[in-house]
């Protein structure tokens, strides 16, 4: 994610306007009737930490159950930052053990759909599986190298899994989303700290793909990672196609998050909009097509904004074009500037002066 990951986590990007990444997952598992998540935090967790400082959005503010925010901590025993998804597990077992529900979904919070995990759930019991890997094909020309790929056979059993392969035999990937019984993920889980193992791909899964019964699920509906720039840019455009806007926001279940207390956007003398996004407390005076304008940012007279994403609390001065960019939160873009990506999206990073004493 190059300069977009030095202020915050993956999962506390801003998506679509106003939510975060994070939103996406935590709102699948309230909207499936999960009442315990932990979420584990570690790099660069100041801004998703605030952003998790009250799990009422999330409806997980309750008596039983709840929302619980895990970061690596310093013992007798043990003094390591999360080394990967298994370690990160084993650093929580305690968490695990204390717990009484039979079964765990395990999900990444750097990807951008809906999801019924019961259905899931389901599918893994019918299957009398040990775990159970949601997965997607991808359209044919997407970049396979930073996905873990797997080839199931006509049982949907998972014969091959490759991390990160060179060159994919197979178009279908993992979506990071695992359902597995509680009891058996402690076990394996401590067997790899026993080896000082911690990657719950390469440890777990591959380790015992000839082992154990695991089974994919596939996914037909929109899903999609956003921990490239490329892909966090496409996915913010993809909300600008009014099938992706109706599916998330105006179909059931709901896409939940922070609210924050800001008066809806103003469009003055000169402002022209055309297939944008543009969120509550912003103030438009000029130009803006094909882009999201994230919350509370000031686009100044005679600006020009086309095919970009403005983050949010960006004040951008008089008589600047900005094209193909994503601009930094908090920026302050000059008055007069000429902002274009010419090769690719350009990320735009500038201090911001309104508050500078």
């Amino acid at each position: 994610m190059k300069e977009l990951s030095q202020r915050r986590a993956i999962s506390a990007m801003p998506v679509a306007g106003s939510y975060r990444s994070i939103d996406f997952v935590l709102s699948n598992m309230s909207n499936s009737r999960i009442q315990k998540v932990a979420v584990f935090t570690q790099y660069n967790s100041g801004s998703l930490n605030e952003h998790l400082n009250s799990s009422k959005w999330w409806d997980f503010g309750r008596k039983q159950g709840g929302l619980y925010v895990l970061t690596p901590t310093v013992t007798s025993d043990n003094s390591n930052w999360y080394r990967g998804t298994a370690d990160a597990i084993y650093q929580n077992l305690d968490f695990l053990k204390k717990s009484h529900e039979p079964y765990v979904v395990i999900a990444s919070g750097d990807c951008v759909y809906k999801m019924d995990f019961n259905k899931v759930l389901e599918y893994h019991i019918d299957k009398k599986a040990d775990i159970t890997v949601v997965c997607k094909e991808m359209d044919p020309g997407v970049n396979m190298d930073r996905y873990g790929t797997i080839k199931m056979n006509e049982d949907c059993r998972i014969e091959e899994f490759e991390e990160k392969p060179l060159v994919a035999k197979t178009n279908t990937v993992s979506c990071g989303i695992y359902v597995i019984r509680r009891r058996q993920l402690i076990e394996m889980v401590e067997h790899c700290a026993e080896e000082d193992r911690y990657d719950f791909v390469r440890d777990i899964l591959i380790r015992h793909k000839d082992i154990k019964r695991i089974y994919g699920y596939k996914v037909k509906d929109y899903w999609r990672n956003i921990a490239s720039v490329e892909d966090y840019f496409g996915t913010n455009m993809d909300f600008l196609n009014p099938e992706v806007r109706n599916y998330f926001f105006r179909e059931y279940p709901d896409i939940y998050s922070k609210v924050d207390d800001l008066p809806p956007a103003k469009y003055n003398v000169g402002a022209h909009i055309k297939n944008s996004l543009i969120s509550s407390g912003c103030i438009v005076n000029g130009v803006v097509e094909n882009s999201v304008v994230f919350k509370k940012g000031y686009i100044g007279n005679n600006c020009t904004i086309k095919n970009s994403v403005i983050l949010n609390d960006v004040y951008i001065g008089d008589n600047t074009h900005i094209e193909n960019c994503i601009v930094e939160s908090c920026s302050t873009i000059r008055a007069n500037s000429y902002l274009v990506g010419e090769e690719g999206i350009k990320i735009v990073v500038e201090r911001d002066e309104r508050y500078v004493i």
